[in-house]
């Protein structure tokens, strides 16, 4: 967790808790005791489902404030002002929130505080859902997850893990230290990447043509995993889309998806890609494969590979986007600027990172670059050799700088 002078960026915030039915609401008297550690303050708005799994009483102790459950308290004496607290609030997170609250958000439903709160409130919000992996994976749940990234809601996607229906997969709740992690880099005024979904691939693939032999290429990952690095330390919340690679990438933002093939590729670059707001495709793609896999070492008098294109996972996803902003890379040997400006506009990209082999300096698997990004209007910026951790947060720079991708920010206070 940042610090900024021996104190944290969240010391003296106002956070505005909002608490709702899921089992992973026990979890919210740990994450109540790390705010106030780090020097925030804290007020706990709880649904009535909610305390099936968590205590009123537990959750005002270690917040040192009454938690708020209903209009009114129990005695009916006292009103609770919905619109109070959300102007209270410097932040308003809910956390864990369930599908039932993410529709009744989605559609403008009111029917308790926590909702009131939420129509009412001005501050930024954030939402970290938890459920069961087959809830989560409904359409439904995506759509209405979409409506309300639209509206300007901060969605903490969850993780990976066991779940209390006993299946494994996503659904759980982001780890606590993910949330604190994300918290302070909002504070932190980045907030050019902060609730963004990046979605980055990175590396070679390997194509099997037998169990020992496959059709591949000498790319390491290590441009893919510095733009993984640039996005997750900007706040951003990134889907990393590997093929195998000895490197080692480890932040809690980066979702790291290892696959093999090209196929397994674009299989999770479909999925991770509709939801994304940010595409950059690094990845050395083979294009081609054998047409059949032979389950025996093939001897070498007999070595004869028949093969056929694998689906070009860039253009394929990118000729359809919607307000996505995507990034290809280009190598190219000769005509390196006309080739890449072809690629650009075929593939109908944003921008294009064009590199090239043609010098010294450029190979596969080494740590420094020289690089041209070049943009839809075909303005070309020739970058001197940097390392690739400064060659990522350059594109990013680029991102960032477009008009296109300044009209489409889906978030605004």
């Amino acid at each position: 967790m940042k610090k900024i002078e021996n104190q944290s960026i969240l010391s003296g915030k106002k956070i505005l808790l909002g608490v709702t039915g899921s089992i992973s609401a026990y979890k919210t008297p740990e994450l109540v005791r790390m705010l106030l550690k780090l020097g925030a303050r804290v007020k706990v708005i709880l649904t009535e489902d909610a305390q099936s799994f968590v205590t009123p009483l537990t959750l005002s102790t270690v917040s040192c404030n009454d938690v708020i459950i209903n209009f009114t308290d129990k005695n009916k004496l006292k009103w609770n002002n919905h619109v109070e607290l959300g102007l209270w609030a410097d932040l308003f997170l809910i956390a864990p929130i369930t599908a039932n609250t993410i529709s009744k958000m989605a559609t403008g439903l009111c029917d308790n505080i926590l909702l009131a709160t939420f129509l009412s409130s001005k501050c930024p919000i954030f939402c970290a859902p938890a459920m069961d992996r087959d809830m989560y994976l409904n359409e439904i749940i995506h759509c209405n997850l979409s409506k309300l990234r639209k509206r300007g809601v901060f969605v903490i996607d969850p993780e990976d893990g066991e779940l209390a229906s006993g299946l494994y997969g996503l659904g759980r709740l982001c780890s606590l230290d993910k949330i604190i992690i994300i918290l302070e880099s909002f504070f932190l005024k980045k907030i050019s990447l902060v609730g963004k979904k990046i979605l980055i691939t990175a590396g070679p693939t390997f194509e099997k043509i037998d169990p020992v032999r496959f059709i591949g290429n000498f790319s390491s990952g290590k441009m893919g995993c510095a733009l993984a690095n640039s996005a997750a330390q900007q706040g951003a919340q990134v889907d990393l889309i590997i093929g195998p690679s000895y490197e080692k990438i480890n932040h809690p933002l980066i979702n790291r998806i290892d696959i093999e093939s090209a196929a397994e590729m674009y299989d999770h670059c479909k999925i991770k890609f509709n939801d994304c707001d940010i595409a950059i495709f690094s990845a050395a793609v083979s294009d081609f494969r054998p047409i059949q896999l032979l389950d025996k070492k093939i001897k070498k008098h007999k070595l004869t590979i028949k093969t056929e294109l694998n689906v070009d996972i860039l253009k394929t996803l990118s000729i359809n986007k919607e307000n996505q902003f995507v990034v290809g890379f280009a190598l190219e040997t000769d005509n390196e600027d006309e080739n890449a400006i072809r690629k650009l506009q075929d593939k109908n990209l944003d921008l294009i990172v064009l590199n090239t082999v043609n010098n010294q300096h450029s190979y596969f698997g080494k740590d420094h670059n020289k690089v041209k990004i070049i943009d839809q209007e075909l303005n070309i910026k020739t970058y001197p050799l940097m390392t690739k951790k400064d060659i990522a947060d350059s594109v990013f720079a680029e991102i960032l700088a477009s008009n296109k991708f300044s009209l489409s920010k889906k978030i605004i206070f």
